[in-house]
């Protein structure tokens, strides 16, 4: 539990360069106070001591504004960035060095019993506001865009955006996990296809009114016009799916 509580030290000042100096980040980091508190109710938890570890859980809340059940696992070297209503649910798993901004939840998706929360691998991060619910597995190097609703499993090495997230892999381009502006945006791309494709239509449209095309010409031209299946990513972003 020692060894955990220092590399999560460390880490604060690797990932947060507001970080100045271990008594500022020691009182004044309420992301490691919470996981602090918790790795206490979590051995408490282990060892089958009934009340004290959701006791310390909910006194970790109030101090940090943070909530984690005793029962969550979490790896070393993790991150909670500001924190303030970030929500771990008993069984989520939470590996190595993943990093969390303020708002998150590791949630379920019901009253189901067993494995209800999200495992999360090693090199995550999650941004604010995300919520990712249900028993599955989000691979390593995952980065889940701010604000997106993760409701199915992410293979490893890819980004997460939007309600319902939808994956969208990176071509082999690294990106650092403090780099939340270079995210894709697919809602944008499908919009911008959209508009493409009204504008295309519209010119066909004028075209026919000019030349005064007959009824059969309208509606073969019509149907020969419609969504090509090089319109990729609109077929993507309707499926939900970034493959």
């Amino acid at each position: 539990m020692l060894k955990a509580l220092r590399a999560d030290f460390k880490i604060v000042f690797e990932r947060d360069p507001a970080a100045r100096n271990w008594l500022e980040v020691l009182f004044c980091y309420p992301g490691l106070q919470a996981l602090m508190f918790h790795r206490f109710a979590h051995w408490l938890w282990n060892l089958g001591l009934p009340f004290v570890p959701r006791l310390l859980s909910h006194i970790s809340r109030f101090i940090t504004g943070i909530e984690i059940h005793p029962g969550a696992t979490i790896g070393h070297s993790v991150f909670i960035d500001h924190g303030m209503g970030v929500v771990v649910g008993e069984t989520a798993i939470i590996g190595n060095y993943c990093l969390i901004y303020q708002g998150v939840t590791l949630g379920g998706t019901g009253k189901e019993s067993g494995k209800r929360h999200p495992t999360l691998g090693e090199n995550v991060v999650v941004g604010a506001g995300a919520k990712v619910l249900g028993n599955i597995q989000i691979g390593n190097n995952v980065r889940i865009g701010a604000g997106s609703v993760v409701l199915r499993e992410v293979p490893s090495d890819c980004t997460v955006v939007g309600i319902p997230g939808r994956v969208v892999y990176r071509a082999g381009e690294r990106v650092g996990p403090l780099d939340h502006d270079r995210l894709p945006d697919s809602e944008a791309q499908v919009i911008r296809a959209l508009v493409d494709r009204i504008e295309a239509l519209e010119e066909q449209l004028e075209t026919l009114k000019e030349d005064k095309v007959s009824q059969k010409e309208l509606v073969a031209i019509g149907q020969s016009s419609s969504c090509r299946l090089g319109d990729r990513v609109i077929t993507e972003f309707l499926d939900g799916s970034g493959i």
